[in-house]
Formats: C-alpha cells, sequence, structure tokens
C-alpha cells in the first residue's frame, strides 16, 4: 500500500517556501513604504513652506514682480498635485502590505492544519479522531469566512474548495488510504492554482514590477494575463521612444488601463479592445478603444456619482489632478475610444 502521508509533507514544503516568497516581498515592501513616508513628509513640509510664502507675497503683492508670484503659485501647485498622487500611492501600499500580513496568517494557518493532519494520519491511518475532526472544520470554516471578507469574489471561493478537500481527506484517511493520497494529490495542484491566483490579486493591487520594470512590462503582463479570462481579443500597441516616467504618472496610466479594460470586460460586449501607448517628446498618449456596444457619454457622467462606481468620473479627476487631458468618444451601437494626455 502507497503512503498517503508524503503529499501532505509536500504540500506543507511547498507552503514554506510561498511563507518565505510572501514574507521577502512583505519586507521589500515595507522598505518602500518608509521611503514613501519619507517623501510624502518633505512634499509637505514643502506645500506648507509654499502657503507661507504666498501669504507673505500676497501681504506685499505691489513690490513684488508678477512673474515670481506666478511662478511661487505654479511651484506650490505642482507640490499639491505631486503630494496627492504620493498620499494616494502610500494608501496602496499600507493596504498592500496589511494584506500580505493577513496572507501570512492564512498560510500559517494552512500549514498549521496540514501538520495536524500529518500527525494524526502518522499515529494510525485505520482511527481517526473525532476531536481533530471537529477542530479541522472549525477552523477551515473561520479561516474560509476571512478570507471572504477579505478577498470577496477572488481568490476566496478556491480556498474554500480547499477547505472541503481537507475535510474529504481527514475522513478517507481511517478507510481508504489510496484513494486519500489521490485526493491529497488533487489538493495539491489545487493549492498550486489558489496561490497563482493570490499572486494575481496581488499583481492587481500594487504590481511590484511598475516600480521595477515600469509601465511598458507591466502592462504587457498585465495584458497577456488578462488575455486568459476574457472573451474578447486584446492588443497592446506601444510607439514612440520609449522611457521611464514619473512613478505617479507611471501607477495613474497603469490604474486607467485597469479600469477601462474592466469597463470593457463587464459592460462592452467588444470582440475586440486596443490599448495604444504613445510616447510623445512632451507627453505620452494613451487610448483605449473597443467596438462594443458604446454608451451616451454625457448620460453615464450624470449618473456615475449615484451609482458611487470609480469609472469615468474617477479617471477624469485622476487626469485632471496630474495637468492631463482626457477625451471621450462614444455612442450607442459605435463603441468607446478613451484617450488621456498626460505632459512630461
Amino acid at each position: 500500500m502507497s503512503d498517503p502521508i508524503a503529499p501532505l509533507q509536500d504540500l506543507l514544503n511547498y507552503c514554506r517556501e510561498e511563507q518565505e516568497t510572501a514574507q521577502r516581498q512583505l519586507s521589500e515592501l515595507q522598505v518602500s513604504i518608509r521611503q514613501t513616508s519619507v517623501d510624502v513628509e518633505r512634499l509637505a513640509q514643502r506645500s506648507l513652506h509654499l502657503t507661507n510664502q504666498i501669504k507673505q507675497m500676497e501681504s506685499r503683492q505691489e513690490s513684488i514682480p508678477t512673474a515670481e508670484i506666478v511662478e511661487t503659485y505654479q511651484s506650490a501647485l505642482e507640490v499639491q498635485k505631486r503630494l496627492w498622487v504620493m498620499r494616494g500611492q502610500l494608501e496602496k501600499l499600507q493596504s498592500l502590505e496589511a494584506y500580505l500580513r493577513r496572507y501570512l496568517e492564512t498560510l500559517n494557518h494552512i500549514q498549521a492544519m496540514l501538520a495536524q493532519m500529518q500527525e494524526a494520519a502518522s499515529a494510525s491511518q485505520r482511527s481517526a479522531e473525532s476531536g481533530l475532526i471537529v477542530r479541522l472544520f472549525e477552523a477551515q470554516e473561520q479561516e474560509r469566512q476571512r478570507l471572504v471578507r477579505q478577498l470577496h469574489d477572488g481568490p476566496a471561493q478556491a480556498l474554500t474548495n480547499l477547505v472541503l478537500q481537507a475535510e474529504i481527506c481527514e475522513r478517507l484517511f481511517q478507510r481508504d488510504p489510496e484513494r486519500a493520497k489521490q485526493e491529497l494529490a488533487a489538493m495539491k495542484s489545487a493549492v498550486v492554482e489558489t496561490f497563482q491566483r493570490m499572486r494575481e490579486f496581488l499583481f492587481d493591487i500594487r504590481p511590484m514590477s511598475l516600480d521595477d520594470l515600469g509601465l511598458v512590462p507591466t502592462l504587457r503582463r498585465y495584458v497577456e494575463t488578462l488575455r486568459e479570462k476574457v472573451k474578447f481579443s486584446i492588443e497592446l500597441q506601444v510607439s514612440g521612444e520609449e522611457h521611464r516616467l514619473a512613478a505617479y504618472q507611471e501607477a495613474a496610466l497603469f490604474r486607467i488601463v485597469q479600469e477601462l479594460l474592466t469597463n470593457v470586460r463587464l459592460h462592452a460586449q467588444a470582440a475586440q479592445a486596443t490599448v495604444r501607448l504613445v510616447f510623445q517628446p512632451h507627453g505620452v498618449r494613451l487610448e483605449v478603444e473597443d467596438n462594443g456596444v458604446g454608451f451616451d457619454v454625457e448620460e453615464a457622467l450624470a449618473n456615475a456619482p449615484r451609482r458611487k462606481t470609480i469609472g469615468l468620473i474617477s479617471i477624469r479627476q485622476w487626469v485632471e489632478m496630474l495637468g492631463g487631458q482626457l477625451s471621450i468618444v462614444s455612442a450607442p451601437g459605435k463603441g468607446t475610444q478613451v484617450a488621456v494626455f498626460l505632459p512630461s
């Protein structure tokens, strides 16, 4: 009779490796948070200094050249824009840090459950302790509920399936070890798939490649991943002299692409979507176009606040805060083209 314990040990080893990777990602993320916090504090102090300087100018504006006043106002506005973006980035990083901490807790719970199963199976493959089954089920059920609240419709469903598979394996130890081994092998495959989904979830929250590699490689990876999930085709076109943008610009453009392609997936009923990124001498132009059902632009913008969705209203606010331009061209039955230009 083959040993049904080996797949349990394999799963345990895999969880430990995944835990080491997640811990390393958390450490790197905490470094980014500290650096971003320093940048935010520096910009806040700079903004306060410029605000005080403007107040002093206003009290004696007749003796100060107009050009100097205009330059100071422009500097203050630019610092406030950057401060707003950096604070938003800091909030996203802190949210991701909280998620990684919960992810590590999840791995700890899974390892604890696997260790309990391994201990019970080693003690006796013919007599499982009913108390252990109850505790295992309760722990798995609590874990499922917490993940549902945290991840909603993402990897949580896959983790729920793992809970059920673990319960089946536990009950099979006492009457059919061979089948238990098969179930554990299937469970191992499911765990690997679930971890991959979690990585994708982390990528959606804050792709680390955006900081390391830049906008274009991150968009390529995102589009390639999305192609496997949607029914319409997606094409990414990059032209011009490719170069790195400011971190807040790259983050904003990536979020805009995410939001627009989500709209295409949920509402457009399109067969084709195209993302164009054009590097120009004085800025970058982003276009997302689809051949879907289209919509009335004025009506959609007017109804967006009532629906409390992110959508086009937030995209417009992002672009305006970054000093860019937004164009939305659509009509019922004629597809949609959204164009964004951000100055360099």
